[in-house]
């Protein structure tokens, strides 16, 4: 039956011996996560993940949510519980500002414990997962009443938030809007319209929802130049409900626990957020905070298939070892002797493992865009988060899902069978390379305005940290990471070379270099851990056989998946041509 076990050794690896969090003691927020504090933290977090969060998985998926006449949702039985009992803990408040009753610890601490409940229960973890984001525009833009009145409630997870976005006609194109806001007296307004798509947009966890809306304002310019953020509470300050209702809940393929709103907003009370039409810029700082965790749900969702499809591999016995067998006695070994299930459970370790790291490197780069000692530190690590960001979303939710769909194939035709829980996996996964921007937008993100528009100036930059680690080691990674760190630069360049005169290069290659760009930070990221395995093995220190299977797994990397990129390349330099040779008209042709 399906199990799931936080991974806290590979965790606390990757943050004292990769990441080395204790040189950042001068660091306010550093200094009180010590490393006794961390190792508790974790170890509480992954307690109540496993015992309280991960049961109630496939309770979600059966029972998924209900809408009711009046309007109202019921979420899975055993959420409001779980919901009260996170609150109770403090897990929602570890990273948010001391000023407004959070903990003030590092992003860094809290995108891992983020990573165990996304794998204990996808679904239950989208109901605070999005306040975060909404708490971030808040701190970012909102006016000091707005703060003081919802804030404090928002971070102590009292009232959830949620980002209402997309409406039927638009998804990606926001400037698509119909949703419309008209001045309604002092500061408020009033808004129309529908949106679809809002987790959580009615539950019963909370008292009160504070929605985050896109609208536009009377005469507001056309396109995306004219949307503006407004804040719209389910529930009044004067305590009546606003006029605002859920009309209908999505059927989906995954993720039922999760109450995905149709929302009808009839003269709803909302107040501004930041100044009028300028609603994008303070909505992309919610939305690119839930890009970094659809990718750490990818993660997520790999992590746990993963620790399934190994749990099936040491047990189920089938065919024969085809060199030296375990127990010559038996019939049949462990599938795990074969090396086509191992190969399989290699690409799951190598991916779960390095990515791991690389969300926590740029949880890290977060903390430090905030509390770096210069401007250009601070600038630097905001750059490369921007940079990192469609990367962990696209390029991680691709290989999460693939990594869910492989751990499957492990078990067979039990894979298909409800019981064994890897094809809800399979379903929950799927979705995070949907949400948030599709994966061919993150693609476009990152070729067509992180590359193009900056010149390749933070990408050079990128580079170099890539290029200078391999000058250190060790070699067996350093070798194959320098050929891909070329081909990943050769790649940007044509792209650099060939966008001026034929734009739809860009959007032909983007694919392509997004997955180049992830194997080549993922191989960086593993260089850093043999590296770190090697030390601690040198030293004699620690669990001996957890590092050389780190150095195993980053040797499997080296050989097996560093090579694509020269694949990859190829299908960026092979431009737009054969993408756009066939007319719109004949792809419908019988």
């Amino acid at each position: 039956m399906p199990t799931y076990t936080p991974p806290v050794a590979d965790s606390l690896f990757v943050l004292r011996d990769l990441l080395g969090l204790q040189q950042y003691s001068h660091i306010p927020a550093f200094a009180a996560a010590d490393e006794d504090l961390t190792e508790a933290v974790l170890t509480e977090a992954a307690r109540f993940a496993a015992e309280v969060i991960a049961p109630l998985n496939s309770v979600s998926d059966r029972e998924g949510c209900t809408l009711h006449p009046n309007g109202s949702v019921t979420t899975p039985a055993g959420f409001p519980e779980a919901y009260r009992s996170y609150v109770e803990a403090g897990w929602g408040t570890l990273a948010l500002p001391e000023e407004w009753g959070g903990q003030g610890m590092p992003h860094v601490l809290a995108s891992v414990v983020e990573e165990y409940l996304n794998s204990a229960c996808h679904a239950f973890n989208m109901y605070p997962g999005l306040t975060h984001g909404a708490v971030a525009a808040l701190l970012a833009k909102g006016g000091e009443e707005l703060k003081a009145a919802y804030l404090p409630r928002l971070v102590s997870g009292e009232w959830l938030g949620t980002m209402a976005l997309t409406e039927p006609q638009c998804g990606t194109d926001l400037g698509l809007i119909r949703t419309r806001a008209e001045p309604a007296g002092d500061t408020a307004f009033s808004l129309s319209g529908e949106k679809i798509f809002c987790s959580g947009g009615e539950q019963d966890l909370t008292d009160n929802i504070v929605h985050l809306v896109l609208a536009k304002l009377p005469g507001a310019p056309e396109g995306s130049r004219g949307i503006s953020l407004f804040l719209v509470p389910k529930i009044l300050p004067d305590g009546t409900r606003n006029a605002l209702s859920c009309g209908a809940i999505e059927h989906k393929m995954g993720v039922h626990g999760s109450a995905t709103c149709a929302m009808v907003f009839d003269g709803a009370k909302g107040w501004l957020i930041g100044q009028e039409n300028e609603g994008l810029a303070a909505m992309f700082i919610m939305m690119n905070a839930a890009r970094l965790s659809c990718g750490n749900q990818g993660l997520g969702q790999a992590e746990r298939a993963y620790q399934n499809a190994v749990a099936y591999a040491l047990d189920r016995r089938q065919g024969k070892a085809a060199g030296e067998r375990p127990d010559p006695k038996s019939a049949a070994d462990p599938i795990i002797v074969h090396p086509d299930v191992r190969r399989m459970l290699m690409d799951a370790r190598a991916f779960t493992e390095g990515f791991r790291a690389l969300i926590a490197w740029c949880a890290l780069q977060i903390d430090l865009s905030h509390h770096a000692a210069s401007e250009d530190d601070r600038a630097e690590a905001d750059a490369l988060v921007g940079l990192l960001t469609p990367v962990i979303k696209g390029f991680g939710t691709d290989r999460g899902f693939g990594v869910t769909v492989a751990m499957q194939q492990v078990f067979g035709g039990h894979g298909y069978i409800a019981e064994w829980g890897m094809e809800q996996y399979v379903r929950d996964a799927r979705v995070a390379m949907l949400y948030e921007g599709a994966n061919g937008v993150q693609a476009m993100d990152l070729a067509a305005r992180k590359l193009v528009r900056d010149r390749g100036r933070t990408f050079e930059r990128f580079f170099a940290k890539v290029e200078s680690d391999c000058a250190e080691g060790p070699q067996f990674m350093a070798g194959p990471l320098m050929q891909a760190l070329a081909d990943a630069q050769a790649a940007a360049r044509w792209l650099l070379d060939n966008a001026a005169d034929h734009p739809d290069n860009v959007g032909a290659g983007s694919y392509a270099f997004m997955e180049l760009v992830g194997i080549v930070t993922l191989g960086w990221m593993w260089l850093r851990m043999a590296r770190a395995a090697e030390t601690k093995l040198a030293s004699g220190a620690g669990n001996a056989a957890f590092y050389e299977a780190k150095l195993a797994t980053a040797r499997f990397y080296a050989a097996r998946t560093l090579p694509d990129s020269a694949a990859l390349r190829r299908k960026v330099e092979a431009g737009a041509q054969s993408v756009m040779a066939i007319p719109p008209e004949a792809f419908a042709a019988a």
